[in-house]
């Protein structure tokens, strides 16, 4: 019997009792606004803003969204950011330790966003409140004494000339691992700093035999490129053959409905899955319970949420913000509806638009899914379409033609006689009839979205689609930088992305497009 496991388990199950995530979220919103405007009013943001006033205000909440703005990444760097890099005290108390590179998109320059401690400790924070709900899940008192293998981007930060440290999240949080959880914690400093990808992969694959792998955690396609390095090192017919204890996986960044199938091929038996919403802002949301993939708000740890209507009271039809939009706290919200979602952190965020959507699931539980990104909204002539919708799509070819379908992404591109033109791209092991799935992709679009049905009959001329192996998609994104860790492969293309894309490809096969 697993002694310490139980004892683990057992004292896991005793802290999630006592779980402050039981308290009231609106009254929890409240304290975290608060706090974050007490303890930010002497910085040069919070002087700008008044936040000593707006703590004092009868209504604080209501006060903070009538004086502060709604910032977008170049709007927050352009006016603030920019100097917190240099100098102290203004937009958080003090000088950034670090700052986050964003996975950004293909082809777009990465994003630096400021981590304080104080965010490295929300950031901690929601990680062992998710840790305390493993209690309600049914798992081994032998998996608390396993090993945890998080498959990250580079741990290796770099220098500014500014004196902080940067690189991407999860090479930030690598490099705070707290120390008594260094012991479980695998592929270890040594290979997580190791800034190639195929190298840092290969290492983990020959130190594999020496671990006792109970957990994974990482973005899915990446996890099921290194699980297949490692089983085709080994000679192995599955993951379990080396790993049998391995029971968990909590994955993250993208959606991991379309990854289900391929990885489970990897594996002996399904595993427990978590998804969680942690990105370069904060982490936001986790899988509290069991039977469900969808997420927890993290609502007392620190951040501050808001939420704008992904519709006409938010945005128009392009999916651009509206001057004056309507904005929402957590009391008002309603389940099943789309939100943009805003969040003011201790990393000196301030009502900043992080551009993803959400969708609240069940408000009795806090419960939340990632719908989408608001970049990610295909509108040309009127299409509208999600990326959730786009996701729902792609599971329904892959479910009918019988394949895996991981990557994919799309492009409003203009044909030879100028008309607006749907362009996919599917990543899928063997033949596909290109023609046949295009049709198929384009009817379940049409029926599950009637705007998108009506831009097909106008507007919108046709559907073309291109399968290709996985390898090209990861091949084409470590031209461009964006391979392994962490980086995900864009939804939506710009025309000259998907361009740029289709002849990669065509080059790759020898010939031109």
């Amino acid at each position: 019997m697993a002694i310490l496991g139980s004892i683990v388990k057992s004292a896991i199950t005793l802290k999630h009792n006592l779980s402050t995530d039981k308290e009231d979220p609106v009254k929890q919103q409240q304290e975290q606004l608060l706090k974050l405007l007490q303890t930010a009013n002497t910085t040069a943001f919070g002087i700008y803003y008044g936040f000593s006033a707006l703590s004092k205000a009868d209504d604080p909440i209501a006060a903070y969204q009538q004086m502060v703005p709604i910032f977008d990444y170049d709007q927050m760097n352009k006016a603030w950011w920019a100097q917190q890099q240099q100098l102290p005290d203004i937009t958080w108390p003090g000088k950034p330790e670090y700052f986050a590179l964003s996975s950004g998109t293909t082809g777009k320059a990465s994003k630096r966003i400021p981590v304080t401690e104080a965010m490295l400790d929300s950031i901690r924070s929601v990680g062992i409140a998710q840790a305390e709900h493993l209690a309600q899940f049914d798992l081994p008192p032998e998996l608390f004494e396993k090993e945890i293998l998080m498959l990250s981007s580079s741990a290796q930060l770099r220098q500014h000339p500014n004196g902080h440290m940067e690189g991407e999240i999860s090479g930030i949080n690598t490099n705070n691992i707290p120390a008594w959880f260094s012991g479980f914690y695998r592929p270890g400093l040594d290979i997580a700093q190791l800034d190639n990808w195929d190298e840092r992969v290969r290492a983990i694959a020959e130190a594999a035999p020496d671990w006792d792998i109970g957990a994974l955690a990482g973005i899915p396609s990446w996890i099921q490129l290194m699980l297949q390095e490692i089983i085709d090192y080994h000679k192995l017919d599955n993951i379990h053959d080396i790993w049998p204890s391995l029971s968990l996986y909590a994955t993250g960044g993208v959606a991991f409905g379309p990854y289900r199938k391929s990885l489970e091929k990897l594996l002996a038996r399904p595993l427990v899955y978590l998804d969680t919403y942690l990105a370069s802002e904060g982490f936001f949301a986790y899988n509290a319970r069991p039977g469900t993939m969808n997420m927890r708000l993290a609502a007392g740890h620190g951040i501050f949420y808001e939420f704008i209507p992904f519709d006409e009271r938010g945005f128009d039809e392009t999916g651009n913000l509206l001057d004056s939009p309507e904005v929402l706290t957590l009391e008002k919200v309603e389940e099943g509806v789309d939100y943009a979602l805003l969040v003011s952190t201790p990393a000196g965020a301030y009502r900043y638009m992080i551009g993803d959507t959400i969708k609240f699931t069940d408000l009795d539980q806090l419960e939340i899914k990632i719908s989408g990104r608001t970049k990610y909204f295909l509108n040309v002539v009127g299409s509208q379409l999600s990326e959730e919708k786009m996701n729902a799509a792609i599971q329904e070819l892959s479910e009918d033609f019988g394949m895996p379908v991981n990557e994919f992404a799309v492009a409003a591109m203009k044909n030879e006689d100028g008309n607006f033109i749907h362009q996919w791209v599917i990543a899928t092991p063997g033949d596909v009839d290109e023609a046949k799935a295009a049709e198929r992709l384009d009817e379940a679009l049409k029926t599950r979205n009637k705007n998108y049905a009506v831009a097909r009959s106008k507007g919108l001329k046709s559907v073309e689609l291109t399968a290709l192996a996985e390898s090209t998609i990861y091949d084409w994104l470590e031209q461009r930088k964006k391979k392994g860790g962490q980086m995900k492969m864009p939804r939506v293309l710009k025309a000259e992305q998907m361009q740029d894309l289709l002849d990669f490809l065509f080059s790759q096969n020898g010939l031109h497009c």
